[in-house]
C-alpha cells in the first residue's frame, strides 16, 4: 500500500446534515484512494456525525476516526489531527464545507513543484443558494515569497486577514518546525494566532489557483453564529498575536498592522455584543479594555485617525478608559 500524498484533518461537531457531502467530495480527490489519508475527529457530536465518519473511513485505505466524548473545540480537535499526519502534505477541512474534484491532487502537485512551506487559495462562499468567489488578498500568483512579505500594508486586507485554515495546503515541515498547531482551548478566533505565526516564522509560501473549496456560511451550528461567551476568545487570540509580534525582530515594522487588526476586530465584536446577554457584554468590554491598554498609544492614535467615524464611535468609551484618545 502506498504512503498517502495528503492527510485531510476533518474535525466536526453535530455536522450530520452536511458532512456526508464533505466526505463524499474527498472520494473524488485522487484516482487512487490510497493517495489520501482521512483523519476525522468527532468532537462530542450528539447526532450521526461520528457514524458517517466511520462509514466513509471504510472507503479509504488510510483513515482514522477519533471520538471526543465531550467537545474540546475546533483548535484542540485540529491539534489532535496533526498528531496523525503521515504524508508529506496535509490540509484542514470543516464538516460543513466541501471541495471540487481533484483539488487536492492539484494542490499537492503544486506544493511539490514550488517547494513552498504552504500554499493558499481563493475560496467560494456559499450562502443559501448564492455563491461568491472570495480571492486571497495577495497580488501575485504562483510566486514563492517569504510569508512575512504578505503581512503589510496595515490598512489593507492582507494574508493575515485571510486566516481560513482550510484555504490551502501545508508541507509536513510546518509541523516539524512547530508552526502548525492552534492555541489549545480556543473555540473561536483560533486561526488568528495561527496565521500570524505562519507568516512570521515559515520560510516560504505562494498563492495558487486550484479547484475550489466551498465554504458554507450561515450554518446554525457554526460558532460564527454564536452570541455566547465563546466569542470572547478573540481577545485571547489577539493577545497572543500582540505578544508574538512584540518578540519579533521586526516588531516595529508589524506593530501598526497588529494595532489595526485589534481595533477593527474590537469594533466588530462590540457591535455584535449588542445581541449578547448583559453579563457577556460586560466581560467582553473588560477584555477589550485590557487588550487596548497593551497597544502603544502612538500607533493606536495613528490607526484611529484612519478609521471611519462609526468605528471610532464604537470604540470611544473603551479607548478613553484605556488612556487612548478616540
Amino acid at each position: 500500500m502506498r504512503t498517502p500524498l495528503v492527510t485531510v484533518i476533518l474535525p466536526a461537531k453535530d455536522a450530520g446534515e452536511y458532512i456526508g457531502t464533505t466526505l463524499e467530495t474527498l472520494t473524488r480527490q485522487f484516482e487512487d484512494p490510497s493517495s489520501l489519508k482521512l483523519v476525522a475527529i468527532d468532537d462530542g457530536s450528539r447526532d450521526d456525525t461520528g457514524a458517517l465518519m466511520r462509514q466513509y473511513a471504510e472507503r479509504f485505505p488510510h483513515a482514522e476516526v477519533i471520538r471526543n466524548p465531550t467537545a474540546r473545540g475546533l483548535a484542540s480537535a485540529r491539534n489532535q489531527g496533526l498528531l496523525h499526519v503521515e504524508s508529506e502534505a496535509f490540509c484542514f477541512l470543516d464538516g460543513d464545507d466541501w471541495m471540487q474534484p481533484r483539488r487536492l491532487k492539484v494542490l499537492s502537485s503544486r506544493l511539490r513543484a514550488l517547494d513552498a512551506d504552504f500554499l493558499r487559495t481563493d475560496h467560494v462562499r456559499v450562502t443559501g443558494q448564492q455563491r461568491a468567489l472570495v480571492r486571497a488578498p495577495h497580488p501575485w500568483r504562483e510566486e514563492v515569497l517569504p510569508p512575512r512579505e504578505a503581512i503589510l500594508p496595515e490598512h489593507e486586507s492582507t494574508m493575515v486577514d485571510y486566516p481560513y485554515a482550510w484555504a490551502g495546503i501545508f508541507h509536513r515541515r510546518v509541523i516539524d518546525r512547530g508552526l502548525a498547531a492552534f492555541p489549545e482551548g480556543l473555540f473561536t478566533a483560533e486561526d488568528r494566532p495561527w496565521i500570524w505565526r505562519l507568516h512570521l516564522q515559515a520560510r516560504s509560501f505562494a498563492v495558487v489557483d486550484a479547484p475550489a473549496l466551498l465554504y458554507r456560511r450561515g450554518v446554525a451550528t457554526s460558532l460564527t453564529q454564536a452570541r455566547d461567551r465563546r466569542q470572547l476568545d478573540f481577545v485571547r487570540a489577539m493577545d497572543e498575536v500582540i505578544a508574538m509580534v512584540e518578540q519579533d525582530a521586526e516588531a516595529e515594522r508589524f506593530t501598526p498592522k497588529v494595532v489595526w487588526t485589534a481595533l477593527a476586530l474590537s469594533s466588530h465584536h462590540l457591535v455584535r455584543a449588542r445581541r449578547m446577554s448583559p453579563s457577556v457584554r460586560t466581560e467582553m468590554r473588560a477584555g477589550i479594555g485590557r487588550m487596548l491598554r497593551r497597544l502603544p498609544a502612538g500607533e493606536t492614535a495613528a490607526v484611529l485617525a484612519r478609521f471611519d467615524g462609526p468605528r471610532r464611535r464604537v470604540l470611544a468609551r473603551l479607548l478613553r478608559q484605556a488612556g487612548r484618545s478616540a
